[in-house]
């Protein structure tokens, strides 16, 4: 195995999705990685109102989802990681996060495990089993909550 060289995180602001930040961040530091937090928002309330999954967070607007960003890079900074950016995308968490990993030309995604065992993620798919089915690179699922 490579040493992984820039890693990708997705937080939503949930205290669920911090832990992944948290866990990325001792991951980036230990290889002296490059840590990419991103975060997805939707431009408006009908966009946001199109999502069908219950289980996730709806970030509306790109000054939420800034603060988001500038919450998990403090967080990750605390954890040791000094190379840390930022990267807001409009769209899904699952479009964002593609777009960020690919922009980026990323060796890891990271993501929790929110919705991945509830039955709506089970129906209609979660944000970290879409990513994991789309992704080219490595994909961690932390397990952030029960």
């Amino acid at each position: 195995m490579s040493d992984y060289t820039k890693i990708v995180v997705g937080t939503d602001g949930s205290k669920s999705s911090m832990l992944a930040v948290q866990r990325a961040a001792a991951i980036a530091a230990a290889f002296d990685a490059t840590l990419i937090v991103g975060c997805a928002y939707y431009e408006s309330e009908e966009q946001a109102s199109k999502t069908l999954r219950k289980d996730s967070v709806t970030v509306l607007g790109d000054d939420p989802a800034q603060r988001n960003l500038d919450a998990a890079a403090e967080a990750a900074r605390g954890i040791g990681c000094s190379k840390v950016e930022t990267a807001i995308k409009p769209g899904t968490p699952v479009e964002a996060l593609m777009a960020i990993v690919n922009e980026h030309d990323a060796d890891l995604l990271v993501v929790g495990n929110r919705g991945i065992n509830s039955l709506t993620g089970r129906l209609l798919g979660s944000v970290p089993a879409d990513v994991a089915r789309q992704s080219q690179c490595d994909v961690m699922i932390v397990h952030t909550v029960s």
